[in-house]
């Protein structure tokens, strides 16, 4: 088996444009553009035959081949990062399994790419994976107070029997009795965007039309689910720190910080 990461990137972000040579600081005050952060995250997942940056934009291009990064041009037509890596197969190579890391999660886990590569090759029945951790009560509160705010405060997966994601969520899902709030036992799962597809199964996708339960959540996976086709969710160890994603102006502080205190430069 072998694999190649594609991180998709686009300039015409709805919440923030351009977000991908947005500077973002290091532990030792250095400034890289977050397309660059991200490139050094899928570079340092281990037994990786190929990482490659997606976008279809010619800022983000000349940025990443600035640094040395591999880049791949795809339509502006992508509606997602899963059209937008289904849009860059043809240009890889013969690899087995595609991995989908963000463009916007720099502080994503080696560990958890790792982990979805490790599930698929044990069971090549597994089609699409991705990783989840398990809610501790204070995520799970805080999950909660950001909905009862109105704020979506991360996506959520209830997981099936088997392993397989039943349905991704904005809210917070399942719904428990408030008196069962605090229990750790609970199965409130805070989904990981990254995803790890085998190679048929991301062509598939691309010749799906979009589905309502997917455009109403704002979430690509769901289209997989509302096909039928399964999503297995790998449960991983939370890694002691907050995996911000740039999302908005003000994601960049925290983002800084955690770059600090795990001293990357």
């Amino acid at each position: 088996m072998t694999a190649a990461i594609v991180v998709p990137a686009r300039y015409a972000s709805t919440r923030y444009p351009g977000k991908p040579l947005v500077e973002l600081k290091g532990a030792g005050g250095v400034a890289k553009p977050l397309i660059r952060r991200s490139w050094d995250a899928a570079m340092s997942v281990p037994h990786v035959s190929r990482v490659v940056i997606a976008t279809d934009d010619d800022r983000i291009a000349g940025a990443a081949q600035g640094f040395g990064g591999d880049v791949v041009m795809t339509p502006e037509s992508a509606r997602n990062g899963t059209e937008r890596c289904a849009a860059a197969l043809e240009a890889l190579g013969d690899e087995n399994i595609v991995v989908n890391l963000q463009g916007d999660a720099p502080l994503t886990p080696p560990a958890f790419v790792t982990a979805l590569l490790d599930a698929m090759t044990a069971d090549p029945a597994i089609q699409v994976a991705t990783p989840a951790v398990r809610a501790t009560p204070e995520i799970h509160r805080r999950l909660l107070a950001d909905q009862q705010a109105g704020r979506v405060g991360g996506t959520t997966v209830a997981v099936g029997a088997n392993g397989d994601g039943l349905y991704f969520s904005k809210a917070v899902i399942p719904h428990v009795a408030p008196s069962q709030v605090g229990d750790p036992s609970l199965p409130i799962f805070l989904h990981i965007g990254v995803y790890a597809y085998r190679r048929s199964a991301l062509e598939a996708y691309a010749t799906l039309a979009p589905t309502p339960l997917e455009l109403l959540e704002g979430l690509e996976q769901l289209r997989f689910v509302e096909h039928g086709m399964a999503v297995r969710v790998v449960e991983v160890a939370a890694p002691g720190y907050d995996i911000w994603e740039l999302n908005n102006p003000h994601d960049v502080a925290p983002i800084e910080a955690a770059l600090a205190a795990r001293g990357l430069e």
